[in-house]
């Protein structure tokens, strides 16, 4: 029998598909689980798709593979991710590489590829976005490590990613880390997008009044626009199900906690390292961590506040779709920020368009107006920050009016708008002349000596506060 072209160890649902997805594409798949059991009822139900290998052991996975071997992992991240890589690492040969297609920590990643590159075999972080859905049928896929690797593993990777006009929603992303970085940062953008989407059906239903099945076809009606995306479109479907079992709305049945797995807030996390200001996608993993504060929330609700009368009508509407837009904008700005500054932070010279593109198929967030980031970022790579870009920043200028009377709506009638605020808070930073830091420095001088720059010459200063207040260089 012909040597397998790549292998799938880990046949839970996203190393299956993602299996099923290389030999429907005419790839020899060489197929291995822990748990013989899944091996062969993977071949058993999905044979007639392709060309599968079953191996029983490790050894026998290794010895179906062609030169230089590729090996993909689907396993649990973390402490399982390491067992794995211990026990094939042995069986390869210099030049082989491990291809880790899970949700590893960028961290991670470099610690395993440093390790496994002075063996000689080249370890690929992977990030592939589109749920199981999207390992079958075309994921995004951002891959790190080395380029040499990329040279053999490439083609492989873009025929199964993803097409968005004939091009595939895959690209080398950087060295060691860089590929679960990206990734990392593409999910924390996802949480600042679906807590926006959450916040606008928020306001239509208690301050315009309209019941889910009618934010439903709003919905509908922004996913044929400037809006359109997936998430606008699942959005859309989860507002207009019924519970069978009791005939409410569905959206009135799920228990208002929302849990996270931890990629958002390793994007928060990494960012406050960087320095980088990502308050969107903080806003949306800390509105997650308040709704399953059941204890507090209890305690709470009988604190006064004004009352929801939902008086707006439904052409409020539109101006929700504004604030929504112009809120989309900033959170993409933020997360491309965060993917720049760890970029130059660990010399990865990622490019943020291409990024763009890949992201424009087969992911959570693809959506329109990526074509719009992609060309942005095209026209200009050294984009300081995506809001100057001429489009985005036309786009918010129209919309700014309409997004600060939402907020003021939201904040009049207590419905918590975390991530429309905050990002018009942040839009107003950026474009301030003056920030309040100012003072923030002269009060760390004052209880800290902590020094502070001047506006008007150059040099380090400090004003001796406890005596006669004057200034001194230092």
């Amino acid at each position: 029998m012909d040597k397998a072209q790549i292998g799938v160890t880990g046949l839970a649902v996203m190393g299956r598909n993602l299996a099923r997805n290389f030999a429907r594409h005419g790839h020899t798949v060489a197929v291995h689980n822990r748990t013989t059991a899944k091996t062969t009822a993977l071949v058993e139900e999905f044979g007639d798709e392709g060309t599968f290998v079953p191996a029983e052991t490790a050894e026998g996975f290794v010895a179906a593979l062609e030169r230089p071997r590729r090996l993909v992992i689907m396993v649990k991240a973390g402490a399982a991710t390491d067992a794995v890589i211990e026990e094939f690492a042995p069986l390869l040969e210099p030049g082989d590489m491990i291809v880790d297609g899970g949700n590893a920590h960028f961290a991670d990643t470099r610690r395993r590829e440093a390790a496994l590159r002075e063996r000689g075999i080249h370890f690929v972080g992977t990030g592939i976005s589109g749920g199981e859905e999207g390992a079958l049928h075309g994921p995004s896929i951002m891959p790190g490590g080395s380029a040499e690797s990329y040279e053999t593993l490439g083609p492989l990777l873009e025929d199964i990613a993803a097409k968005v006009d004939g091009v595939p929603c895959a690209t080398h992303v950087g060295p060691d880390g860089a590929g679960h970085f990206v990734k990392m940062v593409h999910n924390g953008i996802e949480y600042a997008d679906m807590q926006l989407i959450a916040e606008a059906y928020d306001l239509l239903r208690h301050a315009a009044g309209l019941t889910p099945a009618e934010i439903a076809e709003v919905f509908r009606t922004w996913n044929t626009g400037r809006l359109e995306s997936y998430l606008i479109e699942i959005t859309a479907e989860v507002l207009a199900h019924t519970d069978p079992v009791t005939g409410r709305p569905f959206v009135d049945v799920v228990l208002d906690r929302a849990e996270q797995k931890g990629t958002g807030r390793w994007t928060v996390q990494t960012a406050l390292d960087l320095g980088v200001p990502v308050n969107g996608i903080a806003e949306a993993v800390f509105a997650r961590s308040v709704s399953g504060h059941a204890d507090q929330r209890a305690a709470a609700r009988a604190l006064p506040g004004p009352a929801r009368r939902a008086d707006r009508g439904a052409d409020f509407a539109d101006l929700v779709e504004q604030a929504l837009y112009a809120s989309k904008i900033v959170a993409y700005a933020q997360g491309f920020h965060e993917i720049q500054a760890g970029s130059a932070e660990y010399g990865w010279d990622i490019d943020p368009g291409a990024m763009a593109r890949i992201w424009r198929g087969g992911c959570i967030i693809r959506a329109r107006f990526l074509d719009r980031i992609t060309d942005a970022y095209r026209a200009d790579p050294g984009l300081a920050t995506l809001l100057t870009d001429e489009h985005f920043a036309t786009a918010l200028g129209a919309a700014q009016d309409a997004w600060r009377e939402v907020v003021a709506t939201a904040v009049r009638l207590g419905v918590p708008t975390p991530g429309f605020a905050g990002a018009l808070a942040y839009y107003d930073s950026l474009r301030a002349e003056r920030l309040p830091a100012a003072l923030t420095q002269g009060q760390r001088d004052f209880f800290g000596a902590h020094t502070y720059h001047r506006a008007d010459r150059a040099g380090t200063f400090h004003t001796l506060w406890g005596g006669d207040r004057t200034e001194v260089e230092v």
